[in-house]
């Protein structure tokens, strides 16, 4: 099974995620990501389920036009664990 983060783990790992907002409420981690226009939000969410089914770890997400809301969390763990961590990561460096 999949361990939630820490205290001291969640805080240092969100410090090297500065894009992405901690919601406490869900212990997850979400972003919004902003594109010239729909088939550019829409090639980024295929490149993010190829990511999400490599790893077998899916975001929770929308998209709504250019805008591509993301959620993520490990719902076995109950919170964040290093695999929501690894795929922010992952994610961020699609649009870096």
């Amino acid at each position: 099974m999949v361990e939630q983060l820490s205290q001291a783990e969640r805080e240092e790992a969100l410090e090297g995620l500065p894009e992405w907002d901690h919601q406490a409420e869900r212990d997850a981690i979400t972003r919004s990501f902003t594109f010239d226009d729909f088939s550019q939000a829409f090639a980024f969410m295929t490149q993010v389920a190829l990511l999400a089914e490599k790893s077998d770890h899916h975001p929770e997400w929308s998209n709504v036009w250019n805008r591509v809301d993301i959620l993520l969390t490990t719902h076995d763990a109950g919170g964040l664990s290093g695999r929501d961590i690894d795929m922010a990561q992952a994610i961020d460096a699609l649009v870096e």
